[in-house]
């Protein structure tokens, strides 16, 4: 069985550890423990691992977060995987640093690259892994907040929960959603 675990977040090394792209974070570290290489392909930087005897291609989008539907919808199609066995990983302004919640479903909340997914694929009946990334940023100032970088108190939180996020989209794809959010919720 093949899953598509797409992490969201912007390309680029100007981008590479700031708060909106925890979702590429998470991923990187998967494609690490599992020695695997992420090549340019099609819309994403793209790699697969083997885990339990599930493939679990791995998406991070190239098109800038706005557009992360695009990446998505293009590899769920070429790879014929149903929407079950989709993962979005993404920063979440409305949770604490740190903070981890799966769902089955949802709103986009705001969030610009969630907006993409839902509106190119035509539902907001996917599985979503959200990372909080906290809110303190002035009014007005949200963009330049979610596009900086952790603080230093905050790095050894984010290391942990994005090792966490990674024995999360394992337990997804080997026992299922519901048995993995009972676990991980809370």
């Amino acid at each position: 069985m093949k899953y598509l675990i797409v992490g969201l977040g912007n390309p680029g090394l100007e981008y590479r550890d700031t708060r909106h792209n925890v979702g590429f974070m998470v991923l990187d570290e998967l494609a690490n423990c599992s020695n695997a290489q992420f090549v340019t392909q099609r819309h994403a930087e793209v790699t697969e691992v083997k885990f339990a005897g599930k493939k679990l291609l791995l998406v991070k989008p190239n098109t800038y977060m706005n557009l992360s539907g695009k990446a998505l919808k293009y590899w769920m199609d070429v790879e014929k995987i149903p929407i079950e066995n989709v993962l979005v990983i993404t920063d979440d302004l409305s949770l604490p640093v740190g903070k981890i919640r799966i769902r089955t479903k949802g709103t986009d909340g705001g969030h610009n690259g969630l907006k993409d997914i839902q509106m190119r694929i035509g539902t907001t009946e996917y599985p979503r892994l959200r990372f909080g990334i906290g809110s303190e940023f002035q009014r007005g100032k949200q963009a330049d907040y979610v596009l900086s970088a952790f603080n230093k108190d905050e790095v050894p939180i984010v290391e942990i929960k994005v090792s966490d996020c990674t024995e999360i989209i394992k337990s997804f794809a080997t026992i299922g959603l519901e048995r993995t959010m009972n676990i991980y919720n809370k």
